[in-house]
């Protein structure tokens, strides 16, 4: 590694058998100017990458070059015209109905020049992730211009135009895949994605997020469990504003493992929005750089325990654009590289100094000096959850913080767990 706080990991798959989707296009993913989702946020991340020696060894890979009919999997056509029409300008409708019947022009979902261009590379990434790995080439990849859950089949939502996680595990199903785990760690729930597979069996949707009653899109019940034969395989772990790296941590790992190990997935893909940063400006969860980076390595982990190490790791929602996104992607890639970046390397001037000059031009609300370290310093020794809603919380955890924690806890292992011959009120399940 060129950087003394880069390392390769000793065990699981290494950057060779790994791939990293990328394309300069990606930029063009922009909404307007004071749009919280910058595409700066992506440059950012692989300039620091590469800045790290994270990509040392590694030539990105692009993009597939998809048409409609890959998107028509998920989306209907009317929409995917729609889309297109509106990003050349020539739609035919006008604006208050493109947004009532779309999605399409209002604050969230302004219209871009090349809407459906920019949003259709951001599948063929996530695609091009799927594919690598279902041939065999690789067992982990990752797109951090993926993630766009929200998305509809008919509807952009959230930021999200199409829904690239949901594309791709159509294309999984499609090709010798029938057990897909997918967990969200984004603040915001994974609605589309969940919508998509309701029905399915064949696909665990898992969201740790905001609680519903205090952040769009208001669902992500833990009483959201799926329908018909695929009851259980929709997961949801809603948290209250202000959780922080340890109870968050016990959250995931009361939940997430033992259901993956009753489903025995063939392969995880993971959703990694960056906004459930403390710093973030849209949400109020209150994660560090150095619980985030937890997460990710956790999920690494599970994968390498029940999937025979395939991963696919996308982005999705994130908008510390400067002083947030860079880093905890950057843990990311080095996670689906086989590498680790230690949480206490300082970042090179250089980068730094680019960054600043950066956070001078992008809309004030989202735009905080860059940090100088890859960590926050955050505490991530999470006390694993016992089963008894009445444990004395460690020093730093107030009373009342743990209680909710703990009681959304026993409410998605009640939802969930006995649909899988589960006992929820048995730590060990």
């Amino acid at each position: 590694m060129a950087h003394p706080g880069v390392s390769d990991d000793t065990s699981g798959p290494g950057a060779n058998d790994a791939a990293v989707i990328w394309s300069e296009g990606y930029l063009s993913y922009k909404w307007a100017y004071t749009h919280p989702m910058n595409p700066v946020r992506l440059a950012l991340t692989v300039s620091l990458a590469r800045s790290l020696g994270v990509f040392d060894g590694v030539d990105p890979i692009p993009p597939i070059d998809i048409d409609d009919e890959a998107l028509k999997v998920v989306h209907t056509a009317d929409y995917i015209d729609a889309v297109r029409a509106v990003g050349a300008g020539t739609a035919a409708l006008s604006g208050p109905l493109l947004e009532r019947l779309f999605g399409l022009g209002d604050a969230d979902n302004p219209i871009f020049d090349g809407m459906h261009e920019a949003s259709r590379l951001l599948v063929g990434g996530t695609l091009a992730a799927a594919r690598a790995i279902a041939s065999g080439s690789v067992r982990r990849a990752v797109n951090i211009g993926g993630g766009m859950h929200h998305a509809m089949p008919s509807r952009a939502a959230g930021f999200c135009v199409y829904n690239d996680c949901a594309v791709a595990i159509k294309w999984l199903l499609d090709n010798g895949f029938d057990r897909i785990a997918y967990v969200d760690i984004d603040a915001h729930h994974g609605d589309g994605v969940q919508l998509e597979f309701i029905n399915d069996p064949r696909v665990m949707t898992v969201s740790l997020h905001q609680h519903p009653a205090t952040l769009w899109p208001g669902t992500g019940w833990s009483s959201e469990v799926g329908e018909g034969a695929a009851a259980g395989t929709a997961v949801n772990l809603p948290l209250m504003p202000g959780i922080s790296d340890r109870l968050w941590l016990r959250s995931f790992h009361s939940v997430v493992p033992s259901l993956l190990a009753e489903f025995k997935p063939q392969i995880l893909i993971s959703q990694c929005g960056a906004d459930s940063h403390r710093a973030d400006p849209l949400t109020d969860l209150s994660l560090t750089v150095d619980g985030q980076r937890a997460a990710i390595y956790a999920m690494r982990d599970l994968a390498d325990r029940y999937c025979d190490g395939r991963w696919l790791t996308v982005g999705g929602g994130g908008y510390g654009v400067i002083n947030v996104v860079p880093r905890i992607w950057t843990h990311l890639i080095a996670a689906t590289l086989g590498r680790s970046v230690d949480p206490a390397t300082v970042i090179g001037d250089e980068w730094l100094a680019g960054a600043r000059t950066i956070a001078d031009d992008v809309h004030s609300d989202y735009s905080r000096p860059p940090e100088a370290t890859m960590s926050d310093g955050g505490d991530v020794n999470y006390v694993p959850w016992d089963g008894d809603t009445g444990q004395v919380p460690p020093e730093g955890i107030t009373e009342k913080a743990q209680l909710q924690t703990d009681r959304s806890i026993l409410a998605t292992r009640r939802a969930v767990l006995p649909l899988h011959g589960l006992d929820p009120e048995d730590p060990r399940d």
